[in-house]
Parts: C-alpha cells; sequence; structure tokens
C-alpha cells in the first residue's frame, strides 16, 4: 500500500481545495445561525404562534436530514463537486427566497431547500476533503470543516447583532425598506455564490473518477496532487479497492457473507447519533437561557454567544495539533468523559434551585454561574473532541466502494437525532425538568465512552484503500 505524504503532496493545490470545499462548513454554520435573532420578525411578518415559530424555524432540519441522505447517493451517481455545486444553488435560492418570502409557506419551504443544501455540505465536504487529502495529515485537513461551521455561527451572530443594532431592532426597517431580520437570511447569499464559483476551480474526487471507469482523468488528478509516480501507483489501488462487477449501490451496506448491515456502518450510525444524544444543540440552541439565569441581560446573552463562539473556534484549532498526532480514538474518549463530568456538573447545579410562581427554574447566583461555566467547558470538550472528529471519521472510515452509500444513511441518522433531540428538549424541560432531562445527556455522554472504546477502529494515518467493511 502506497502511503500518500504531506512530503509528496502539491500543499498549494490541496490547501486550495481544502478552502473551497470547507466553505460548504461555513454556510453550514451561517444558515444554522442565521435564525438566531430572527424569531420576532418571523411572528410578527406571518402572524405565528409559539408552535407554528418553532415549525418554521425547525423546519431547516427536516431539510438537512433529507439532503444528507440524497448526497450520499448522488454523489457516488454525479460526483462529489457537482452535488456540492447544486447544495451552493440551492443555498443561494434559499436564501434569497427566505429574506424576500411573502408568507410563512414559501418561507418554510424555502427553509428546507436551504436545509437540504446544509446536509448535504454537512457529508459531502469531509468526504471530498478526506478522498484528496494525504493520509499523515488527512484529520486535521478535514477539521478544517468544523472550524468554519463554527466560524460560520459566530459570523451570522455578529451579523445579525450588526443589522439588528444599526436598524433599532430586528423588526425595525433597513435598505430598501425591507425590515433588518429579512437581511439576516438575504446575507447568506453573499458566501453561497462566492462557493458556487470557487468550486469551479476544483477537480472532481479521483476516487469517484476511477468508480465511474474514468481513469485517464483520476490520474491527472492524481498527478496534480501527488505527482506521476506516485499517481500511478495509487490508481491501481483505488481500482482494486472497487468491486469489479458493479458501481456502488446502496446493497453494498449488506454484508454479503453474513448478511444483515456491515458491522463499519453500524459504527458510524453509532458515531452520527451519540453526537446528539450528548445535547450539543440543547446547549447551543438554549445557551442564552443558562446565562440569563447566571443574572445577565439578554442583550448580554447574545454578546457572549458570539464569545463563545470564539472560544469553540480555538477548541477546533487543539483538535488540528491532536487529531493526526494521537488519533481520533483517544479524541473521542477524552471528549466523552470531559462532556459527561461537565454535564453532571450542571445536573447538580439544577437540582439546587427552585421554581417560581411560574413554574420557571430559578438558580441562585452561585449555582447559575457554576451551571454557565460547566455548559462552556462542555462546548470545549465538545469541539475539541465528536464536533470535529465525527466528521472527520465518516468522511474517511468507510470503504470506497461504500462510502456514498454509507454517508446516506449516517448522515440521514445525523440529522434526524439531531432534529428530534430539539423538538423534544422543550417538552422533556417542562415535563420532566431540566435536572432530569440533563441527566439523560450526561448518561449518553457516558455511555458513548464504552461503545467508542469497544467498536471504533482507528483510522489515523491508514489510506482510504486500507478501510475495511
Amino acid at each position: 500500500m502506497t502511503k500518500t505524504t504531506a512530503a509528496q503532496a502539491n500543499m498549494g493545490l490541496i490547501t486550495a481545495i481544502v478552502a473551497v470545499a470547507t466553505i460548504g462548513g461555513l454556510l453550514f454554520g451561517y444558515d444554522s445561525g442565521a435564525v438566531n435573532g430572527t424569531q420576532a420578525g418571523l411572528k410578527s411578518a406571518y402572524g405565528l404562534d409559539d408552535a407554528g415559530l418553532g415549525f418554521t424555524v425547525g423546519s431547516l432540519l427536516i431539510g438537512c436530514t433529507i439532503g444528507a441522505f440524497l448526497a450520499g447517493r448522488l454523489a457516488d451517481m454525479i460526483g462529489r463537486r457537482n452535488v456540492m455545486m447544486l447544495s451552493a444553488v440551492l443555498f443561494l435560492i434559499g436564501a434569497l427566497i427566505q429574506g424576500f418570502a411573502p408568507s410563512q409557506p414559501v418561507f418554510v419551504i424555502a427553509r428546507i431547500m436551504g436545509g437540504m443544501a446544509v446536509g448535504a455540505a454537512s457529508v459531502l465536504s469531509p468526504a471530498y476533503i478526506s478522498e484528496v487529502a494525504p493520509a499523515n495529515i488527512r484529520g486535521r485537513m478535514t477539521t478544517v470543516q468544523q472550524i468554519m461551521i463554527i466560524t460560520g455561527l459566530t459570523a451570522a451572530f455578529v451579523v445579525n447583532y450588526y443589522l439588528a443594532q444599526s436598524a433599532g431592532s430586528s423588526t425595525s426597517g433597513f435598505w430598501l425598506g425591507l425590515e433588518a431580520w429579512r437581511w439576516m437570511y438575504l446575507m447568506q447569499a453573499a458566501p453561497a455564490a462566492v462557493f458556487l464559483v470557487a468550486l469551479l476551480f476544483i477537480p472532481e474526487s479521483p476516487r469517484y473518477l476511477v468508480s465511474k471507469g474514468r481513469d485517464e482523468e483520476a490520474m491527472q488528478v492524481l498527478t496534480s496532487l501527488f505527482g506521476a509516480d506516485t499517481a500511478a501507483t495509487k490508481l491501481v489501488e483505488i481500482r482494486n479497492s472497487f468491486s469489479a462487477d458493479h458501481r456502488p449501490r446502496l446493497s453494498d451496506l449488506i454484508d454479503p457473507t453474513k448478511g444483515g448491515v456491515r458491522g463499519i456502518v453500524w459504527a458510524g450510525l453509532l458515531l452520527a447519533v451519540f453526537q446528539q444524544l450528548v445535547g450539543i444543540n440543547v446547549i447551543f440552541y438554549y445557551g442564552a437561557t443558562l446565562w440569563q439565569l447566571a443574572g445577565f441581560t439578554e442583550n448580554d446573552a447574545l454578546l457572549i454567544n458570539i464569545g463563545s463562539g470564539v472560544v469553540s473556534i480555538l477548541a477546533c484549532f487543539v483538535t488540528v495539533l491532536l487529531v493526526d498526532k494521537i488519533g481520533r480514538k483517544p479524541l473521542l474518549m477524552a471528549g466523552s468523559l470531559g462532556m459527561a463530568a461537565t454535564l453532571f456538573t450542571m445536573v447538580f447545579a439544577f437540582s439546587q434551585g427552585s421554581l417560581d410562581a411560574d413554574g420557571q427554574l430559578v438558580l441562585s447566583p452561585q449555582m447559575g454561574m457554576l451551571a454557565v461555566i460547566a455548559a462552556n467547558i462542555y462546548v470545549i470538550f465538545f469541539n475539541v473532541s465528536w464536533g470535529p472528529v465525527m466528521w472527520v471519521m465518516l468522511g474517511e472510515m468507510f470503504p470506497n466502494q461504500i462510502r456514498g452509500s454509507a454517508l446516506a444513511v449516517a448522515g440521514f441518522a445525523q440529522w434526524g437525532s439531531n432534529y428530534l433531540i430539539a423538538q423534544t428538549f422543550p417538552i422533556m424541560a417542562t415535563g420532566l425538568g431540566l435536572t432530569v432531562t440533563y441527566s439523560f445527556y450526561a448518561v449518553c455522554a457516558a455511555i458513548s465512552f464504552f461503545l467508542v472504546r469497544a467498536f471504533i477502529k482507528e483510522t489515523a494515518g491508514r489510506e482510504l484503500e486500507e478501510m475495511e467493511g
């Protein structure tokens, strides 16, 4: 097996390719964060009650689930780059329609379109990077995706804050007579257009080209990446990793000898689902509530969220330094333990609170601050481990023959779990209380440690052609 290393590679070209591919991550984060600060405008413009607002906002995740599933299969049919270009078009159109939508049904359709683009980018950007990067730096290159996701999320917070402050409020008129909240969605069009144009200048994945029998084109791409000598050997290894009798298909996920779903697919599903069961998006979506429990104003909570985003970005840089040196599995296990400890600390803080006349949890200043500090340390642990490493592993852990199909089901499971957690949190928090609710997430974090130790195999430094099903 030929080991491709950074020393052999055209790092200028690879860096450019990674930079373009991770714009999809930026859009992923930006679209997810853009909704913050627009709720008042949505309720006012479309006459929504709380249930209608929840569905309107959450419809993005429905699109994400659909997009993640379709993208994996489409990537095997028409190529990784072409599907990313399609997602860029959906980003662009969805942003414009959301900004100008005259009614709630039109807005929801556009939001689902944007979600499909988010779902597609979430699974294809790391997979594409894994298929062009040298094995010894593949982890840190793919981790840039998570940095860009959080950068996009933070950028949305900053832009929304600027627009609301400049207009006076999110519902006040601004440029061209449109309310500020509409511009919060329209601003997504700029990076989407950049993504679409930039994709025209990067090559298709050589693994996809070989899967379609386009060996000459694959050879050209591999030569530009690694040089002619390495490319010739690598081309043969890639070709040998595909089944000779058929192209990649969904049925490849079934083990031909034992029957049932392949073990590696179950491992991918484990990673995809438990990344959400540890409750990270509850922290992202409802973190401002914790700050207000600790005594901060709503405006201060928004500014603190921006600071938390910056801290999260810095945490991902730790992953860049470690993911190829100590491996993926140790980072996942350390993250599981850290998240479990901090979540149980939050459970303790919540258990010391009392309910006011309206049934809302009230914490003492000391317990409120303990909960906030624990929440932010939890976010750091997540962004050093499960945040980026899950996407790294999903992009590289599957054999070439089943990568597209496995990404389809893993992406569907990841976004489906995201949707369920986001939708059930208010119900659990109201019916069971924050102590029980966060205990569930803490237990899941603890369980994830043992599951990773038992079922996840290390992929650091291994060529994609070495991955076993």
